[in-house]
């Protein structure tokens, strides 16, 4: 039998491949460790890539309602519409950042500031206790009287002590520095790359077809392109019902909080709501937080939020969450919570986040890819429809779904 020019280089290449998946299976502490330096030197344009992402929800809703082409014409004018939405968006998320911060600061500092003055209060209770004590039993105050010290020794080990401590300050002192540093030079990169990709998006996104259309067969190309644009609507919407996700959740809180009269109510809720776009746990951090504060305070009114919370997390958790954030990038509410719960076993909170997206996108094409199938084969509606599934009000439009 002859062999083809194309079955050979398919051969060859999955002999090549072979070979270079054992070759990096048998080192692969060093193909991690590589893995790991190149990650090093493209972090911040992977930042700025994200960076560039968020900011062009904001900058698009921007530009495609207050600069529209109907608002805007002429083609000197329409040059300066990027850049001004651009300006815009960064001062909104500007402005919410501030927003957050003037209510949650202050707050928090005064609580710092009425727990250290409570601090020598609670030293002089000690210090009656301890002399009451004594008082008291005798017996434990003559042997404490009896008990020697080796000053000696004692100052010795306290210099060699303070001399390794010194030390191991000095050195994490230089490390967390050199971190701050290059977080900073980092950020700064990541930053001005994403300026650059959202001026140029159209111009970067043309660039690209053409590679890939130069480079990869025709059909293929149009396959990943379907599949980046509904990755970039899904991560988007994804986006927005987080956002709004937050924004009831902290007003739930708040109006309850304002309710049953418990005090910061709308620094906790701002609080809760804001921590709360990571998914799941930074609601709870937010309640930690907003639970210390309420037990200077009262400390029955703290075990009474600690309450309410929990029922409000379970109603946000079971029916709002799933709803708005599944809604919002097409996934139904039990798959948004086998992604959610998935997702954090896997890699934590970067998983929560990220799951959920990614998994919308497989869920839609997978539908896509069952329905063609399904069309081809010619197999009859009522054979996968079950009896019923209509019954429940509001499910009409889930209907042609999986």
């Amino acid at each position: 039998m002859e062999l083809s020019k194309k079955t050979v280089r398919t051969i060859i290449g999955l002999i090549v491949l072979t070979l270079l998946l054992a070759a990096g299976l048998r080192n692969f502490g060093s193909v991690w460790e590589a893995f790991n330096f190149v990650i090093g030197l493209i972090f911040p344009f992977i930042l700025g890539a994200c960076m560039a992402f968020l900011l062009n929800i904001p900058m698009s809703v921007i530009e495609r309602h207050l600069f529209s082409e109907k608002r805007v014409k002429g083609p000197k004018i329409r040059r300066l519409v990027r850049p001004l939405s651009l300006v815009l968006a960064l001062l909104l998320v500007l402005l919410i950042i501030v927003i957050v911060i003037f209510i949650i600061v202050p707050e928090i500092a005064n609580t710092v500031g009425v727990l250290a003055n409570s601090v020598p209060d609670f030293v002089k209770q000690v210090e009656e206790w301890a002399t009451g004590l004594a008082g008291s039993y005798p017996d434990i105050a003559k042997q404490i009287s009896e008990i020697t010290i080796d000053w000696t020794n004692f100052g010795s080990e306290i210099v060699d002590f303070l001399q390794k401590g010194l030390m191991s300050f000095v050195g994490s002192t230089f490390n967390v520095a050199s971190s701050i540093a290059s977080g900073v030079v980092n950020f700064s990169l990541g930053f001005i790359f994403a300026l650059y990709v959202l001026l140029q998006k159209e111009k970067l996104g043309s660039q690209f077809r053409k590679l890939f259309y130069a480079y990869l067969p025709e059909r293929v190309t149009d396959k990943l392109l379907e599949v980046f644009r509904l990755s970039n609507s899904t991560f988007s919407s994804f986006v927005t019902g987080q956002c709004t996700e937050a924004v009831i959740l902290g007003a739930m809180f708040v109006v309850v909080m304002l309710i049953f009269r418990l005090p910061y109510a709308l620094m906790i809720g701002v609080l809760i709501g804001f921590l709360s776009l990571i998914p799941i746990f930074g609601a709870f951090i937010g309640c930690f937080v907003g639970a210390f504060l309420i037990l200077m305070v009262n400390p029955m009114q703290a075990f009474w939020f600690i309450v309410i919370f929990l029922i409000i997390q379970q109603i946000e958790g079971n029916l709002i969450y799933p709803h708005v954030v599944g809604g919002s990038v097409g996934l139904p509410s039990i798959w948004v919570l086998v992604a959610v719960t998935i997702g954090g076993g896997a890699m934590g909170i970067t998983g929560m986040i990220i799951t959920i997206p990614l998994c919308s996108v497989c869920y839609t094409l997978l539908r896509e890819a069952t329905g063609k199938r399904l069309s081809r084969r010619r197999v009859p509606e009522e054979k996968y429809r079950i009896a019923g599934e209509a019954a429940l009000p509001g499910q009409e439009e889930h209907l042609d779904e999986m």
